[in-house]
């Protein structure tokens, strides 16, 4: 974080200084909530869970080095006392991002958000230095805590914004007003809580109407739902697609051998080829819109292409690729899961096993409410029409879903196998798998999809990561 004194910390929360003998210290470190992040100079902002009281750490991380804990009660040791802490963070983010002068760059989308802001991320670092949103730590808490990383030799500041209702998105950019917004898609993730895609489309939509009117508007040209947001903007609009109107498209998309896409990448002043490193078509469009944004923010065709070209994975678990020495390929995509994200991982598959026996283990879509049955159910018959070789369904109602789809689609659906839980997983693919197979995993995260890829690699013994 910039530095910044105790005493300018608690006027710019509305707070009061308890046990602080010098209210002139500076924090010089980051704002931290996670105890083991704490280093000297750090400020611990104490939240209280449903487990775990962050009060109960504030003399454990003065002793490793924090300068004071921002709480909401006195602690004892050095602390910046506040009504709410979640309120007094977003109040000093909000001071900080102000005072930065970097350009800000937010996100969002139903699909593809976290790849999509780890390109960006890496695109922009060829330019200049660059903050980003961690994993997919993209709320109330997860946004702050980002932006106050950023420090006075931040140029671009890149934050991932989710949403679980209306509103959501309007106060994390008041938080943290962007001078670019990105909209990725319109898609059918937690429908079950927003009620239908017309409501997701005017919770994502709040990004774009936050914008100033010397901002950028950056729209998905091919998702009619995004680009209609065109007119809820006075920034300028910038489109990114297939579509022939955008103004950062690809032509001539493919797929290598690998499963890995490759494009020409078209700007308004010039084209370059792209060849990924990361598995699936999808990512096509998730690269167009990294491209969109460098391309605003004054790169080149030709750099953003090597950039998009040598970028790899930031996050764990989004089609994370293990060869295994026996030859067996693990794709461990399951740190989450809707219904467009397990139909490109699908596709993606099946693209990578061209002529190889491949494995799709899959289990329930949350937040999906009166549409699970039918989503379920069409995962279950989209396996089969890819040829998939086999699909395992793990865990309860909706894993029995996504095998009657399956079994429904055709014949091909008696090769699906229903099991309780990734154990149950774990010792069907140990049993069953051979040289060459590839495997998906996939699944919500509260499923816990992830022990059924980490086990396989185990299995593999000294398997080699390849590129992602």
């Amino acid at each position: 974080m910039i530095a910044l004194s105790l005493a300018e910390i608690a006027a710019v929360v509305g707070g009061q200084t308890h046990d602080i003998p010098d209210p002139s210290v500076q924090v010089t470190g980051p704002v931290v909530r996670d105890s083991r992040e704490v280093v000297p100079g750090s400020l611990f902002a104490a939240f209280v869970g449903e487990r775990v009281d962050g009060h109960d750490y504030a003399s454990q991380v003065v002793e490793a080095g924090a300068v004071a804990v921002l709480a909401s009660r006195p602690v004892g040791v050095p602390a910046i006392v506040v009504e709410d802490v979640q309120t007094a963070l977003g109040a000093l983010a909000r001071h900080v991002v102000r005072r930065l002068g970097a350009t800000l760059v937010a996100l969002t989308g139903s699909a593809g958000k976290t790849s999509t802001k780890d390109l960006i991320a890496q695109v922009l670092q060829r330019a200049a230095p660059t903050i980003y949103t961690p994993g997919s730590l993209n709320n109330e808490i997860g946004l702050p805590l980002t932006a106050l990383s950023a420090t006075e030799e931040t140029k671009f500041l890149v934050l991932e914004m989710g949403a679980r209702g209306i509103g959501h998105i309007r106060y994390l950019t008041e938080l943290t007003p962007p001078k670019v917004g990105l909209v990725l898609n319109v898609g059918t993730a937690h429908i079950g809580e927003f009620g239908g895609r017309e409501q997701i489309a005017q919770a994502k939509g709040e990004l774009v109407e936050s914008l100033p009117e010397d901002g950028t508007a950056v729209l998905n040209a091919d998702d009619p739902l995004v680009r209609a947001m065109a007119s809820r903007t006075k920034a300028k609009v910038v489109l990114f697609g297939e579509s022939a109107e955008a103004d950062v498209r690809a032509e001539n998309v493919r797929l290598t051998d690998s499963g890995q896409p490759a494009f020409s990448l078209h700007t308004p002043s010039g084209a370059s080829d792209v060849t990924m490193r990361l598995y699936g078509e999808h990512h096509v469009s998730n690269a167009l819109a990294a491209a969109a944004v460098a391309y605003e923010l004054g790169m080149s065709a030709a750099e953003i292409a090597t950039a998009l070209s040598e970028a790899g994975s930031l996050s764990r678990w989004r089609m994370e690729v293990t060869e295994r020495p026996d030859g067996v390929t693990i794709v461990n995509d399951a740190y989450n899961a809707n219904p467009e994200s397990m139909r490109a991982a699908l596709r993606a598959l099946a693209a990578m096993g061209k002529g190889r026996r491949t494995w799709a283990v899959l289990g329930k879509m949350a937040e999906l409410g009166d549409e699970a049955l039918a989503e379920h159910d069409a995962v279950g018959r989209l396996a089969v029409r890819l040829n998939v070789s086999k699909l395992v369904a793990v865990g309860g109602i909706e894993a029995s879903w996504l095998q009657l789809g399956a079994y429904n689609e055709g014949s091909w659906g008696e090769e699906s196998v229903h099991v309780s839980d990734a154990q149950a997983a774990i010792d069907l693919l140990r049993s069953e798998l051979r040289p060459g197979d590839v495997v998906l995993v996939k699944a919500s995260r509260s499923v816990g999809l992830e022990s059924v890829a980490q086990a396989l690699v185990e299995s593999g013994a000294e398997g080699e990561v390849a590129a992602r």
